[in-house]
C-alpha cells in the first residue's frame, strides 16, 4: 500500500511539475558541479597546500544538499509552504540580526556566521523568502488599494538594507532594491511612488557616506575606481576583463585559464569571467541563455495563475535570479562597481547554493500544474 502510495504521488509530482524549468536548474547545477572542479584544482592543490579535490569535493557536497532542498520545496503542499513564510523569514532575519554581533569577519566584511560545519551567509538564505515577504504584504485582503501596503513592503526592506549596509554589503543591497522596486511596479504601484522610495534611498545612503565616511568611504572608493581607473585600485576588475578578452570565443582550455590563479576568490565572486577565459564566451552567452530561458518560462506561468499571490512572488523570484545574474556579469565586464556578487548555482560556496536551491524550489513550487493549496 505504502508502495503505491510514493508511486502515486511521485507520478503525481511529475506530471504537474515544469520539466523545462526543472531540467534549467539541473543543467546550472551540474555545470556549477564541472566549472568548480576547473576553477578550484589548482587553486587547493598548488596554492594552499590541500589536495586538488578539495573545494570541489565540498562543492558536490553542497550541490546534492541544494538538490535535496530543490525537490523538498519543491514537492510539498503549496498552502503548507505559504504558512512556512513569516516564521521562515523572521528566523532567517533574526539570523541576519546576530551577523554583526558574533558574525566571522573576513577581509573588512562581517557577512558570516559561523556554525561549526560551514560559514553561513544569511542573506543568501533570505533573499527568497524578502521577495515572498514583500508579496504577501503587497496582496493582504486587509490592505487591499490601500498605499499603506507600499510604505509597509519599504519598511521591510529598510531593515533589511539597514543590517546590510552595516556589515557592509553593497552588492546584496543594490539586488534587494532592484528586486524589490520590479515586484511592486507589477503589483500596480504608481511610478511617483517608486521615485519617490528611491529618491530616499539615494539621500539616505548619501548621508551615511558623509556622516560615516570611515565606515562607507569605501563604496565612494569604488565609484571613483569605476569612473576613473586610473584613480584606484581596480586589479580585480582589469584582470577580469582581460581573462574575457583573451577567451576570445572559443576559449584557451580546460585548466589554461590564468585568472584562477591571479584574483583572490576568482571562483566565487568572477566565475563567469574564468568561464570565458577557458570556455570561450560561446558558452557564457549559453549560460546566461539558460537563466533567461527560466525567466521566460516562469513569466509564461505567471499568465496563467490566477491568484495575485503567486503571480507577484514569480514575478519577484524572477527578477531576483535575473538581476543577480546580471550584476555579476556587469561586474566581471566592468559594466558595474566591484559588488562581490555570486552567480546563481555556479559559484563556489555553501550559503550561495542553497539560496539558489531555495529559489528554484519555491519557483517549482509555484509553477506546478495542479496546485495543491487546498489539499
Amino acid at each position: 500500500m505504502l508502495k503505491k502510495l510514493f508511486k502515486f504521488e511521485f507520478n503525481d509530482y511529475w506530471r504537474n511539475i515544469d520539466k523545462n524549468i526543472l531540467i534549467g536548474f539541473f543543467i546550472l547545477f551540474f555545470l556549477g558541479l564541472f566549472f568548480s572542479f576547473s576553477s578550484t584544482s589548482s587553486l587547493a592543490g598548488e596554492r594552499l597546500n590541500k589536495t586538488y579535490y578539495f573545494f570541489f569535493s565540498k562543492h558536490l557536497v553542497f550541490t546534492i544538499l541544494a538538490i535535496f532542498i530543490m525537490f523538498l520545496i519543491s514537492a510539498i503542499k503549496t498552502s503548507l509552504l505559504k504558512r512556512f513564510i513569516v516564521p521562515t523569514f523572521i528566523l532567517l532575519f533574526l539570523l541576519l540580526i546576530l551577523v554583526p554581533i558574533i558574525g566571522v569577519e573576513i577581509k573588512g566584511a562581517k557577512r558570516w556566521l559561523n556554525i561549526y560545519i560551514f560559514r553561513l551567509q544569511p542573506i543568501e538564505l533570505l533573499k527568497p523568502f524578502f521577495i515572498l515577504m514583500t508579496v504577501q504584504i503587497l496582496t493582504l485582503n486587509k490592505l487591499k488599494g490601500n498605499q499603506v501596503r507600499y510604505l509597509l513592503s519599504f519598511l521591510l526592506l529598510t531593515s533589511v538594507i539597514i543590517l546590510l549596509i552595516d556589515q557592509p554589503d553593497l552588492g546584496q543591497s543594490i539586488l534587494l532594491i532592484t528586486s524589490w522596486m520590479a515586484t511592486v511596479f507589477v503589483s500596480g504601484v504608481s511610478l511617483i511612488y517608486i521615485l519617490s522610495f528611491f529618491s530616499i534611498f539615494i539621500i539616505f545612503i548619501a548621508g551615511l557616506l558623509f556622516l560615516m565616511p570611515e565606515k562607507f568611504g569605501y563604496i565612494i572608493s569604488r565609484l571613483i575606481t569605476f569612473i576613473d581607473p586610473s584613480k584606484g585600485d581596480n586589479f580585480q576588475s582589469t584582470k577580469a576583463l582581460d581573462a574575457i578578452k583573451q577567451g576570445g570565443i572559443s576559449g584557451q582550455g580546460m585548466g589554461e585559464g590564468i585568472l584562477k590563479d591571479s584574483v583572490p576568490e576568482a571562483h566565487t565572486d568572477y566565475i563567469i569571467s574564468i568561464i570565458s577565459e577557458e570556455y570561450g564566451s560561446i558558452i557564457s552567452i549559453l549560460i546566461v541563455a539558460i537563466f533567461l530561458y527560466i525567466a521566460f518560462r516562469v513569466i509564461k506561468n505567471c499568465i496563467l495563475k490566477d491568484d495575485e499571490f503567486l503571480k507577484l512572488s514569480l514575478c519577484g523570484l524572477a527578477s531576483l535570479l535575473i538581476f543577480q545574474t546580471f550584476i555579476h556579469i556587469g561586474v566581471n565586464t566592468s559594466l558595474l562597481p566591484t559588488t562581490g556578487m555570486t552567480l546563481p548555482f555556479l559559484s563556489y560556496g555553501g550559503s550561495s547554493l542553497i539560496g539558489s536551491a531555495i529559489l528554484a524550489g519555491i519557483i517549482l513550487n509555484y509553477t506546478k500544474i495542479k496546485l495543491d493549496n487546498d489539499e
